[in-house]
């Protein structure tokens, strides 16, 4: 079977933001319109991510966190959460080579500890093999919450005996998962939905949000080319006023 050709994508006239991250939302919706079954959905969805990393190799984004499992996700139902495991545990052995080949340098955000072991172990591996590529920084958000990110930052300078006088922004972000990373640029958001359901609430602060109906399975390479160029017609003020607003 003949692969379709990919669109010419042209982004040289705009600026690539350097950290992209994505809330990865409607893969049981996805399903449930097809008639399939939620992890078919989540199948789907796992193997999207191979045309966003890609996809953001190819723009020339520097950083791309996706959300793939919050902390609240262990409230669903067991067999769901099992299965989602399963589909983390296989892409990480069939999707890691190319990865690495692909230059993308893994990070894991979040906690590694209630995850089985085996899963754990192939984390550590996928981290080690790809720790010193340098062309994308993958950072997979997995067992992770942005308000549990928080506590655990407070709790460790508290650990440290850090001089409350002493606390800055950039202190406290030395802390977080995503130390020595820049803030996201823009947080994009699949499903239509316009919540940010605890991610990243503290590296958010000031990132351009860019909501899109198009379910997660759905959102490929051109989806994401328009966010980048709906990125470029945003004005980022970071609180402050333009001349023209004085």
């Amino acid at each position: 079977m003949l692969r379709k050709p990919e669109k010419a994508l042209d982004l040289s006239h705009y600026k690539i933001p350097t950290h992209v991250a994505i809330i990865m939302d409607g893969n049981g919706r996805w399903a449930k319109r097809r008639g399939l079954p939620r992890q078919a959905g989540h199948r789907a969805g796992a193997e999207n991510l191979r045309r966003i990393v890609r996809a953001g190799v190819e723009f020339g984004i520097q950083v791309l966190t996706i959300y793939a499992f919050s902390t609240e996700n262990w409230g669903r139902p067991e067999s769901e959460v099992r299965g989602l495991m399963r589909i983390f545990a296989r892409v990480l052995d069939q999707e890691i080579d190319e990865l690495h080949s692909q230059g993308v340098c893994l990070h894991h955000l979040g906690e590694l500890s209630g995850i089985n072991p085996t899963l754990q172990e192939k984390v550590r591996r996928a981290l080690e093999l790809t720790k010193n590529n340098n062309r994308l920084i993958l950072n997979i958000a997995f067992n992770y919450g942005g308000r549990a990110e928080i506590l655990q930052a407070v709790r460790q300078m508290l650990a440290d005996g850090i001089d409350p006088n002493d606390l800055s922004e950039e202190l406290f972000s030395s802390y977080l998962f995503t130390q020595g990373l820049p803030d996201p640029d823009l947080v994009i958001r699949t499903s239509g939905e316009l919540r940010i359901s605890n991610f990243l609430i503290w590296q958010a602060a000031y990132a351009e949000f860019y909501p899109t109906p198009a379910f997660w399975p759905d959102f490929g390479r051109e989806e994401l080319y328009d966010a980048i160029v709906a990125f470029n017609q945003r004005e980022r003020r970071f609180g402050l006023v333009t001349e023209r607003e004085l």
